[in-house]
């Protein structure tokens, strides 16, 4: 039986803590919950001047338009080809990224020198502060036309390569470039938490004569896979992100091709041409996609290795 008065006798008890947690629910509130009433939008013949001066007005008052900017979408060439590229990035991503933090924090964690240790975690962890700007900079000083690489090419007499403006090669820069920035911010999750097993399996395992490899096997990697099975649930349900920020500073026309995503097409579409309504179905439709993918994604992570952000 319940004690009366015990949920308020708790909220009595814990009130600051719940004081700490008002600003980030009024952070939550503001550029979170309420901004949800643009969804809307998608649904009408949206007039940002129809009632002047109110924009919440002007969407609950502008005509309902159904279903009428989402099949206009689904049936335009630009938005399926931004939307082939954003699968197709992203398992890019997936596949030749994922990966690396993981094998990078597992090898690093077998170097016996503290000091070479945490230079080398420094001098990885570094890309990640760095803007997309700035990265691209570097890249373009590189793979420019007149960069380092095409220099080098062109001294020893043959034609420069347009890297940054080749459909063939472009998405293979993104990848390598992403590899590069987040490679080490990446893997300070796996990092903790391989400081966190049990040290006594490998001394168990040291006495048995076991190798370097056959513990990193047997007993690091099986340990780390509820975080790997974490962190890949988190990737796929970012599957139709494919790095806004990194795509819009790297891409131009001449790739728009293979590098035009939903997220630029979005920007492209509500900003560049007042199209809010469409701009906001294809937003929403990203959403919701990227909604299914999470639940899918840990109900077959649960299946296969009873693993999973959730119970359900």
């Amino acid at each position: 039986m319940k004690r009366k008065g015990g949920a308020r006798k708790y909220l009595q008890q814990n009130f600051d803590l719940y004081l700490l947690l008002l600003p980030a629910l009024i952070y939550v509130f503001i550029f979170h919950l309420l901004p949800m009433v643009g969804i809307l939008i998608a649904f009408k013949d949206y007039n940002m001047f129809q009632v002047p001066g109110d924009p919440f007005r002007s969407i609950l008052e502008s005509p309902w338009a159904g279903f009428k900017y989402f099949e206009q979408v689904f049936k335009k060439s630009e938005f399926q080809q931004a939307f082939a590229n954003t699968l197709i990035i992203s398992l890019y991503k997936i596949i030749f990224t994922f990966p690396l933090p993981i094998i990078f924090a597992v090898f690093l964690n077998e170097v016996r020198s503290t000091k070479f240790q945490k230079g080398l975690q420094l001098i990885v962890y570094l890309p990640h502060f760095l803007s997309w700007v700035v990265i691209y900079g570097i890249f373009v000083s590189f793979l420019g036309s007149t960069g380092v690489i095409n220099s080098v090419i062109t001294s020893l007499g043959f034609e420069p390569v347009s890297f940054l403006m080749d459909s063939g090669k472009f998405r293979g820069i993104l990848v390598i470039a992403d590899a590069w920035k987040e490679i080490g911010w990446s893997s300070i999750i796996y990092f903790a938490a391989i400081a966190g097993l049990d040290q006594e399996c490998f001394e168990a395992a040291d006495v048995d004569g076991a190798t370097r490899i056959q513990k990193i096997w047997y007993i690091t990697l099986p340990s780390l896979l509820p975080t790997i099975v974490l962190m890949l649930i988190i990737r796929v349900g970012n599957i139709m992100n494919a790095g806004f920020d990194q795509i819009f500073v790297f891409y131009n026309p001449t790739v728009y091709d293979v590098a035009d995503i939903i997220g630029t097409y979005v920007y492209r579409m509500g900003l560049g041409k007042l199209e809010f309504s469409t701009g906001t179905a294809v937003g929403l439709f990203n959403s919701v996609i990227s909604m299914i993918l999470v639940h899918s994604s840990n109900f077959i992570a649960r299946k296969a290795t009873g693993k999973g952000i959730w119970n359900v």
